[in-house]
């Protein structure tokens, strides 16, 4: 069979995708068959090898974040594989190549198709199951904390959730690039972990006042970024931890989606407030920040310097537990399944 501009010629028809038929708990993810998704003009089809498991994922299962306009409504929004057919437009030489990619959705199943732009080589340096950990972290901590909140060598930041996919890959970017990574954890454990993986600074919220310690730990001087999933109260308190002219990046609001701030405090202390998400932005917004990753981050990456902590590798059909893991709250970095 011929699929796209340019492929392998027996690719099967259909597929084992994990597409729930409506929301509901963990239970909902079991395998079904699919038909084999046709690349467009500028994408690639890609023979899944792994698939990496995130927070969107679990809400998109319980029905609080469908897909965009045009997205397969197949979860999965980060994959590693093989690309084995091409759409219109796309270079031969990238037949056979290892990748991988961040997607809109579809990501769960043996074959998916990919903006060409969105992927990035996945080097010898790294198993398939440690590149499909990479893109949806990495395109979010560089879009938020090094883009968003401009953060430069040197800068101290705070990150939420420091034991997380996001909260591990900030802490690997930023020890590459010289920052000094102050997280939260919810355990001694988390923070001792996440003071191995290389954050300098770890905080237990449940026992210790994160602003205070963030006050201590910085000679009362502040952060000048703060890296926020939690939103609703937390976000004074993370400014009361910002430094003059600092930055709060939101990514993601687990805490709430409202909260009441202090604008005089904001004006005198000249704060600047940003946020974004990821998933619905355009093809050529994630093509630009592909390319800035493939040339700032990628040789870290190419050189082995650069590798995702993995908690827990599962088998496709195991989507159900890999979600369980995710909501149980004790997994330390990414989730990834295997077809």
């Amino acid at each position: 069979m011929h699929l796209g501009g340019c492929g392998v010629a027996d690719l099967p028809r259909m597929m084992i995708a994990i597409d729930p038929a409506a929301p509901g708990g963990p239970e909902v993810l079991v395998p079904v068959e699919r038909p084999v998704p046709s690349p467009a003009a500028g994408e690639v089809l890609i023979k899944v090898a792994a698939a990496g498991v995130n927070r969107p994922d679990v809400f998109q299962r319980r029905g609080f974040y469908p897909p965009p306009p045009g997205a397969p409504s197949i979860l999965g929004l980060e994959l590693a594989g093989e690309i084995v057919s091409l759409g219109e437009g796309i270079d031969a030489g990238a037949l056979g190549q290892p990748v991988c990619a961040l997607v809109a959705g579809g990501g769960y199943a043996e074959y998916a198709v990919a903006p060409f732009g969105q992927c990035l080589p996945a080097p010898p340096a790294l198993t398939m199951i440690e590149a499909a950990a990479l893109p949806e972290t990495m395109f979010t901590v560089w879009i938020n904390l090094f883009e968003r909140a401009y953060v430069v060598e040197g800068d101290p930041v705070l990150v939420h959730g420091g034991t997380s996919g996001i909260g591990t890959m900030a802490i690997l970017l930023g020890r590459l690039f010289g920052l000094t990574v102050i997280v939260t954890c919810g355990s001694d454990e988390k923070c001792a972990r996440a003071l191995e993986i290389g954050a300098q600074h770890a905080i237990n919220y449940r026992r210790q006042d994160f602003v205070e310690e963030v006050r201590a730990i910085t000679g009362g001087a502040g952060v000048q970024a703060v890296l926020d999933m939690v939103g609703g109260d937390y976000v004074p308190r993370n400014l009361a931890c910002l430094a003059d002219d600092g930055r709060h990046a939101t990514i993601a609001t687990l805490g709430g989606s409202k909260a009441e701030l202090d604008f005089t405090a904001i004006m005198q202390r000249r704060l600047m407030l940003t946020g974004s998400t990821l998933r619905p932005r355009s093809v050529a917004f994630k093509t630009l920040v592909a390319d800035e990753l493939r040339r700032n981050v990628w040789p870290f990456v190419e050189a082995g310097r650069l590798k995702p902590v993995i908690d827990t590798v599962l088998p496709l059909a195991e989507a159900a537990e890999a979600h369980r893991r995710m909501e149980g709250g004790d997994h330390v970095g990414k989730i990834v399944l295997i077809t």
